[in-house]
């Protein structure tokens, strides 16, 4: 039996399957040879990464190529314009291939929304692995955790994970961390990311954590995660599974709160007995789960998928939190949602929700100036506008701020808005809050 014959019974056997498998799982399940190559050569510059929990019980191969898991997780035609793909297929020389999977990947715009701007400086030096972008809560970027159990097409963090010369975050260890909250006390929220931290082990993963646990000013540490939706195997059943509640459980105890956010994009992600175990076992430890992803088309554009997802976390025991919108990186034009569609489907799913499923906010785009969410559309004598607030902002003053753009049925991000006159010109210009 090979690797990628695999059956259910020991799918809890991690074994993740990149760019070398592609032609092996492709005849496993029957693609076409276009497929494979289409595929092939897209992986040269999207990261892929699958397993066999992913293949075995999330992919409907019935339905490929337009199986929104499938989607979610396998390069597809149009993701690249056909021209760079068929330029990707056709070169032989492992120099000239390289040199256009560089020049590919710098015209997607790979650290989105000013992302460097949240670097901290401290001594006239840049902190490896953190960025600081809201006054009350610091992302974290351990370097161990910078990659996931299965990569998604959509990631606007891509550019972590496809090696090269891309400038990546990634901190070696916490001591520049800690010492930093230490001089910043008014952080009161950690937020561990990646990747995925929880592709550590339990032992590794404490590392990184329990130095926090010394900083007094520290309430709240939040770990962003895809575990329960790409391999819910990491809470029952790996060989450290135990050990990483356990080390929930430490969190818990210490009086902080323990917020682990899962991204699940598919209502079919909770479907699984797999992962509402995963889920129970989580929350079993004193954790809250909350639950986000962005609304991205070809997997999830419509308001029965989301209204389906949020009422599975919530039977679930999680809180639906955040609808994103697809950011403006990678192959955003293949997933790009328009603003106005986005609000639609938000607002007709949210409308069908039992109360406590209302605590989902969206759509949010997380732009450099913050997190600016559509409330709506307004009509005015002076015409349609979307209605638009700052959820969250770099400038602690403009949280709550409302203002207005006027109405576009293409715009699918904040800098293909017209802005209303009357917008203050630092969050117009998205660079000032």
């Amino acid at each position: 039996m090979t690797a990628l014959a695999a059956t259910a019974a020991d799918t809890a056997r991690f074994r993740a399957y990149g760019p070398r498998h592609i032609e092996a799982i492709g005849r496993r399940f029957g693609l076409s040879a276009t497929m494979v190559s289409t595929i092939r050569a897209l992986s040269h510059v999207l990261p892929f990464r699958v397993n066999d929990y992913v293949l075995n019980e999330l992919v409907d191969w019935a339905d490929v190529p337009g199986d929104p898991l499938f989607q979610l997780t396998f390069p597809q035609r149009g993701m690249l314009p056909l021209a760079d793909e068929l330029r990707l297929a056709s070169l032989e020389s492992p120099g000239a291939l390289r040199d256009e999977v560089r020049r590919i990947r710098a015209t997607l715009n790979p650290h989105p929304s000013g992302q460097w701007l949240n670097v901290p400086i401290v001594d006239g030096a840049s902190l490896p692995g953190i960025q600081h972008k809201y006054a009350e809560t610091v992302l974290y970027f351990p370097g161990q955790g910078q990659t996931c159990h299965s990569y998604c097409t959509y990631c606007f963090r891509w550019a972590q994970f496809v090696g090269d010369s891309a400038p990546r975050f990634a901190a070696p260890d916490p001591g520049r961390l800690v010492a930093y909250l230490h001089r910043h006390p008014e952080v009161s929220d950690v937020l561990m990311t990646g990747g995925d931290p929880l592709v550590m082990s339990a032992s590794r993963l404490a590392e990184h954590l329990e130095p926090l646990l010394a900083v007094d000013s520290v309430a709240t540490i939040r770990i962003g995660t895809r575990a329960p939706a790409y391999w819910p195997y990491r809470f029952t059943s790996d060989a450290d599974a135990d050990a990483l509640l356990r080390l929930f459980e430490q969190v818990v105890a210490s009086g902080r709160t323990l917020a682990v956010m899962v991204h699940f994009a598919h209502p079919r992600e909770l479907t699984t007995s797999a992962a509402l175990r995963a889920l129970v076992r989580i929350r079993d430890t004193g954790a809250v789960v909350y639950c986000q992803a962005p609304i991205v088309a070809h997997v999830n554009d419509d308001a029965r998928t989301w209204a389906e997802l949020w009422r599975r976390e919530l039977r679930a025991g999680a809180v639906p939190y955040y609808m994103f919108v697809e950011r403006d990186t990678g192959p955003h034009n293949y997933f790009k949602v328009p603003l106005a569609r986005a609000a639609e489907i938000f607002q007709a799913a949210y409308r069908t929700l039992p109360g406590l499923a209302r605590t989902v906010r969206g759509p949010v785009m997380s732009v450099t100036a913050g997190k600016v969410v559509v409330d709506g559309v307004t009509e005015t004598p002076e015409g349609r506008f979307f209605q638009l607030r700052m959820l969250q902002a770099r400038d602690p003053g403009l949280v709550g701020r409302p203002f207005r753009a006027r109405y576009s049925t293409t715009a699918s991000w904040l800098d293909e808005l017209h802005m209303d006159s009357a917008t203050p010109a630092d969050i117009a210009e998205g660079t000032g809050a």
